[in-house]
């Protein structure tokens, strides 16, 4: 079944439950003889030593539909890579680790540097425009899907309900989201986008007026999610933000692209819980503090992007505006917990929106304070228009980083 969720025109599908999975995954097999589905990992090597990463493994071992496997392995050593290579080796699926931190992709980034590209920051959304780059190189997939690697919940029903829509050739969309209810031990979940993102949302319709930008992403119910499939034609001119704006950066790309009709949400799961992120309210460049900060740049750089003009006062007037809604929010997601048998941390919620509010103003001032930055990694397109050989190199790097270090046991503490 399918609606239309508030004012933004995007199609939602509901996991009904109404017909089997594996009806869904035969016809996935059919289409992925003609339309190769690619899956990337962005991956941290302490998730390798998490909870999770195991039994995701063990679930995508059984998915037949797969074409390929792209494991971007962020923060390991020569000998940390040896062992994520034996980690994944029992995937049956041909795949690949490509080590983000090896000379040979320090070299190929230096080499990017001297064409005139600026330095990509460091974290996930360069970690997923490295792999994107190798899929582009290998030209062989038409449909590309990711999923974090800290879901504690997963099975192998998410990925398959997650790509349908994209790898559906009758189908129109181009690029599918992932939702799913943001509850686990006991506990409503989603800080961020509860928290942060929903009032803030409202808050700039309130101070700038009605934007399509902002109906669209309202639109979504759970915009944050590390869940998305796009047809892999769409990907060569996306620009995507290399910090934890990703998500965000990776709507925003769609809007402009593609437009709405373009894109669905397809709900994935009845429950899901992952690793939660510390609020490290002390620390402006870690967890959820962090993460605040560069969602709010990113969506005030799409905006200004859209013709929107910002001004101090009219930062100081969100933070207010978003202050008061968030308040108002919190009381209803107090009553949804209490009707549901769920905890929720009145006090420490608050404290959050207190900090939010917080990161809207210094996310405000960066913005203010470096108009000439450049949010967004360069894409492919360009890349391959500076030299048209980079692409080409990086498969063959990563090639070489897997022929040079040999795999050695993994075992965890």
């Amino acid at each position: 079944m399918a609606d239309f969720h508030q004012n933004g025109n995007i199609a939602q599908f509901h996991n009904l439950r109404t017909r089997p999975i594996e009806e869904l995954i035969y016809e996935l097999e059919t289409f992925a003889q003609t339309r190769k589905i690619t899956l990337i990992l962005p991956a941290l090597y302490s998730e390798l030593e998490g909870p999770a990463l195991s039994n995701i493994i063990a679930e995508l071992s059984k998915v037949s539909y797969l074409h390929r496997i792209i494991i971007g392995l962020d923060r390991a050593t020569e000998e940390q890579y040896r062992k994520a290579q034996s980690f994944f080796m029992d995937l049956p699926q041909d795949h690949v680790v490509l080590w983000n931190d090896s000379p040979r992709m320090k070299a190929f980034e230096a080499k990017m540097r001297d064409l005139g590209f600026t330095d990509i920051e460091l974290g996930k959304g360069k970690n997923v425009w490295t792999c994107i780059g190798y899929l582009i190189a290998c030209a062989d997939s038409s449909v590309m899907a990711i999923h974090d690697c800290d879901i504690l919940t997963y099975n192998r029903e998410m990925l398959a309900r997650l790509v349908y829509p994209v790898a559906n050739p009758s189908f129109p969309y181009q690029l599918s989201k992932g939702f799913y209810p943001r509850v686990g031990g006991g506990k409503l979940n989603g800080r961020v986008t509860r928290l942060l993102v929903s009032p803030l949302l409202i808050a700039l319709k309130k101070v700038i007026g009605d934007r399509d930008y902002i109906d669209y992403l309202r639109a979504f119910r759970y915009p944050l999610s590390g869940e998305f499939a796009l047809r892999v034609q769409t990907l060569p001119d996306l620009r995507i933000p290399s910090d934890w704006g990703l998500e965000i950066g990776v709507l925003s790309e769609a809007w402009r692209n593609m437009g709405p009709n373009s894109v669905c949400q397809v709900e994935i799961a009845d429950t899901y819980d992952h690793k939660h992120q510390e609020v490290s309210r002390e620390e402006a460049s870690a967890g959820l503090n962090r993460m605040s900060t560069d969602i709010c740049k990113s969506i005030f750089r799409k905006l200004a992007a859209d013709g929107t003009v910002f001004t101090p006062n009219i930062f100081r007037t969100l933070k207010a505006t978003y202050y008061r809604r968030a308040l108002d929010l919190l009381e209803v997601y107090a009553a949804d917990a209490k009707m549901n048998g769920l905890n929720i941390d009145r006090h420490a919620e608050e404290q959050t929106v207190e900090l939010f509010a917080e990161n809207i103003m210094r996310a405000g001032q960066i913005f203010l304070d470096t108009p000439h930055e450049t949010p967004f990694i360069a894409n492919w397109n360009r890349v391959n228009a500076a030299d048209p050989n980079l692409l080409s190199d990086l498969k063959s790097l990563v090639a070489a980083d897997e022929r040079e270090f040999a795999p050695v046991p993994f075992a965890t503490a």
